[in-house]
Formats: C-alpha cells, sequence, structure tokens
C-alpha cells in the first residue's frame, strides 16, 4: 500500500473513510501493475504516466473519478469536466458496488485517452486504447 494514500484516508472522517480504504483496496487488486501517489491532493493511479482513475473527498460525498469514463459507457458513471472524464459519487460504503467497480476499472485499463500529453497537444485529446 502506498503510505501517502493511506496517510490521505486516514484523514478522512471516518463513514468517507470507510469508502476510501474499499476503493483503495479495489483499485489496487485490479490495476495492480500501477503506479499510485498523491497527486494535486487526491490519491491517483496511472498506467504508463497516463492518469487513469482517482478519489477525493469533497465535502458531502467520495467522488471516484475515472479520467476516460465517459468512453466506458456505463450506468453509474456521469460525465465530469469538459473533456472525458466521469465519476461516481459515494455517501457511504454500502453504495459501493464492487462488482461495478470492477467492470469499470477493467475498462479503465482497455479504454484510455492521453492525458498524459495533453498540455503538449493544447487539449487536445488523443485515444491510446
Amino acid at each position: 500500500m502506498n503510505d501517502e494514500i493511506k496517510n490521505y484516508n486516514d484523514k478522512v472522517d471516518q463513514g468517507y473513510r470507510l469508502v476510501c480504504n474499499l476503493l483503495r483496496s479495489e483499485i489496487d487488486k485490479v490495476l495492480s501493475g500501477s503506479e499510485s501517489k498523491i497527486w494535486h491532493g487526491h490519491p491517483v493511479w496511472f498506467l504508463e504516466g497516463n492518469p487513469i482513475v482517482g478519489y477525493s473527498k469533497l465535502k458531502d460525498s467520495v467522488q471516484l473519478l475515472f479520467w476516460s469514463g465517459q468512453s466506458f459507457l456505463e450506468n453509474g458513471l456521469e460525465a465530469e469536466g469538459s473533456f472525458k472524464a466521469a465519476e461516481a459519487r459515494f455517501t457511504n460504503i454500502d453504495e459501493v458496488n464492487t462488482k461495478d467497480l470492477e467492470r469499470w476499472l477493467k475498462k479503465s485499463i482497455d479504454i484510455q485517452w492521453d492525458y498524459k500529453n495533453i498540455v503538449k497537444r493544447k487539449g487536445v485529446l488523443e485515444r491510446l486504447k
């Protein structure tokens, strides 16, 4: 387990901490070959330097964000921002459907947009997979 992410989760209020710990555990299991770190203040997982998934504690929920999630075409994920990201929000651990989460995580490996080079391409995303 990444100590930075453990420290992040430990600072979250107990109910939300359960959600964060479950998300971390499931993400680590499916994305076992990924790099994880605190990026822009939140836990994020990367494949070959490309951000794939992360979560953050918001005021009233935990936001799970998939950078390429809009391309998954999955119920339970809502468009977020002006690029290809999609999110799910959870207020308690019972709302996390681990089967859906596992399916989304597997799709995050197979469906990727190149966020790693978005600045170099002046905001233009290209599909990697």
